[in-house]
């Protein structure tokens, strides 16, 4: 049975006004030429330069250059050895670890927060956090307020360290110019946070909200394509290294048909509108993913559960992605089995449809 025109689009209203609502728990938007990665990550790669992160996303990693400000809310931010931000950092988050350089002041209220040994700060540093580790350069001031605060043997600060903390570990081979003091006064910042006042986030935060904005948008598909749905699960248990070659296919091909395209000015309307779609299919496909293993896991035991599959797959791949490198590898092969199996499907549909719009006709005799 084909679908009408009308019920499809329908259909396909009720799934945009879905992500219009929930996407901004699970998806962030970096500016200029920043990489919008699967589930909610915004990665800067080495060797990138970007103008600037404004985001809310589960995850931030800056390996390369941002030439101005990080800003925003995740469930983890990390600037690597290789990062650098010109910039300020202002941010909420789970964990906050800068390994890299920043520029200008850094703001944070998190669940964690970690200035290492090869970081470095060129302005002040104003933290409300459980924990707090400063083992790095600061080139003015440190207010540091948290459960916990650390100031490290590598720890280089000009300014003064100033801090309140239920208790506080100094080494003596730090260097602090202006004096380490403790303030009572700061005890304020903790529980509401130094980074404009932005209530401090527990580690699993971000994290959680990534799961509860994948389990929408799946429950909504769900409802809405029911038959597409289980043809995608389907593709995918059938054959899972179609599923992921179609879907690596997908993820390389697609920008650079977009470059493409954009190459002329009149295609630039049509590229942006095409980087739209790329990301809103990046976030279906690793959604449809999520349903499709957890959907395989229920079948080896036996069970069959679309609720549930989607539950499972969702939680267990969220569990599996807080794993360091196994986590990320694991949530890239999800991803990319789900947007196969979607333009399996989408491929499949359109054929469907095409077929059924073209009339039978009679067979001609040919003398």
């Amino acid at each position: 049975m084909v679908l009408s025109d009308s019920s499809t689009r329908r259909r396909i209203a009720v799934v945009l006004a879905a992500m219009a609502l929930f996407s901004p728990l699970a998806m962030g938007l970096a500016t200029a030429q920043s990489v919008q990665g699967p589930s909610g990550s915004v990665v800067v790669e080495e060797g990138e330069t970007v103008d600037g992160v404004e985001t809310v996303a589960a995850t931030v990693v800056v390996r390369g250059t941002v030439e101005g400000d990080v800003s925003g809310a995740a469930g983890s931010i990390r600037i690597a050895e290789t990062g650098r931000v010109g910039g300020s950092v202002q941010a909420a988050a789970g964990t906050v670890v800068v390994a890299g350089e920043i520029g200008g002041d850094a703001e944070v209220g998190a669940g964690s927060f970690e200035l290492t040994e090869t970081g470095s700060i060129a302005g002040s540093l104003d933290v409300g956090a459980g924990s707090v580790r400063v083992d790095g350069a600061v080139g003015g001031d440190v207010r540091a307020s948290g459960d916990s605060v650390v100031l490290g043997p590598n720890a280089v600060v000009d300014g003064e360290f100033r801090y309140d903390a239920g208790e506080f570990t100094e080494s003596p081979d730090a260097a602090v110019a202006g004096g380490v003091v403790e303030d009572a006064s700061l005890g304020g910042d903790r529980g509401t946070g130094v980074a404009g006042g932005v209530d401090r986030l527990p580690s699993w935060a971000g994290s959680a909200y990534g799961v509860a904005a994948n389990l929408v948008l799946g429950a909504v598909l769900l409802l809405a394509f029911p038959r597409f749905s289980r043809a995608v699960e389907d593709g995918v248990g059938a054959d899972p290294l179609v599923s992921g070659g179609i879907g690596l296919l997908a993820l390389v091909l697609a920008p650079i048909a977009l470059v493409l395209v954009a190459i002329t000015i009149v295609g630039i309307p049509l590229a942006l509108a095409g980087v739209a779609a790329y990301v809103v299919a990046l976030w279906v496909g690793s959604v449809y993913g999520r349903y499709a293993i957890g959907a395989w896991v229920l079948g080896r035991a036996g069970g069959s559960n679309r609720w549930a599959a989607l539950l499972l797959g969702t939680v267990a791949i969220a569990l599996i992605g807080l794993l360091p490198w196994v986590g990320g590898l694991v949530e890239f092969a999800v991803l990319l089995l789900g947007l196969g199996a979607l333009a399996g499907g989408l491929r499949d549909r359109y054929r469907g449809t095409a077929d059924a719009r073209v009339p039978e006709r009679d067979p001609v005799d040919v003398d």
